[in-house]
Parts: structure tokens; C-alpha cells; sequence
């Protein structure tokens, strides 16, 4: 299970940070991947942490104002948003990729890899 929290109403330029706690599987041997699906979009991917932390990818809309990062400790995930804009508005969802392979973060956004989604948390940007 995944559980998001940390969403709400932001300004542009403005920051958030969200959080993805996680139950009922090996945290430590799963990626975690951040994704956002827009009002009249697919869904994209965002953010991607390596199942060791270590390693990360990130979507290039984002690259630079965006930040992932884990506590295998609490089963936890961030995604620190920083310097929001409009288009950030969307559903962010994290999923779970099974990755034993501490470092492994190839095929990043490829959605049918991941074992478990969340429910999403809402992130809306506006002035």
C-alpha cells in the first residue's frame, strides 16, 4: 500500500512537499517513482529514486526545482516541489517498482514496471 499526503493549493514560485508512505512490501528493494497526471492529460512521470536511494531521474520539466528523496528507515518517500508553476497542477501519484539492484533506474517512467500505485494526493498551482 501506498498512501501520498502533502498536496494542496500553492502560488507560482511558491514550494510544496509530498510524501509517500509505504506498507505491506520490502520497501528496501522496491524503486519509488513520483508521476502527475494534468486536468485533460495522461499521466507523466515525474521523479525517480532507486531502491538505495543513491541513485535518481527526473523528468525534465521538473529537473532543478524538483527533489526525491527516501527514508528506508520510516518506509518513506519525498518529493520536494520548489519554484511551482502552473503546469505543475495535477493528481501525484507514487508507485512502487520491484528493483533489488540497489542503483537500478533505467526505464524510469515506464508505468507497467510498477507493482503499486497510490491513490493520489491533488497539487493545484495558482495565483
Amino acid at each position: 500500500q501506498l498512501v501520498e499526503s502533502g498536496g494542496g493549493l500553492a502560488q507560482p514560485g511558491g514550494s510544496l512537499t509530498l510524501s509517500c508512505v509505504a506498507s505491506g512490501f520490502t520497501f528496501n528493494k522496491h524503486a519509488i517513482g513520483w508521476f502527475r497526471q494534468a486536468p485533460g492529460k495522461e499521466r507523466e512521470g515525474v521523479a525517480l529514486i532507486s531502491s538505495n536511494g543513491q541513485s535518481t531521474r527526473y523528468a525534465g520539466s521538473v529537473k532543478g526545482r524538483f527533489t526525491i528523496a527516501r527514508a528506508n528507515v520510516t518506509n518513506t518517500v519525498y518529493l520536494q516541489m520548489n519554484s511551482l508553476n502552473l503546469e505543475d497542477t495535477g493528481i501525484y501519484y507514487c508507485a512502487a517498482d520491484f528493483r533489488p539492484n540497489g542503483d537500478d533506474t533505467t526505464y524510469p517512467f515506464y508505468e507497467n514496471l510498477y507493482d503499486y500505485w497510490g491513490q493520489g494526493t491533488q497539487v493545484t498551482v495558482s495565483s
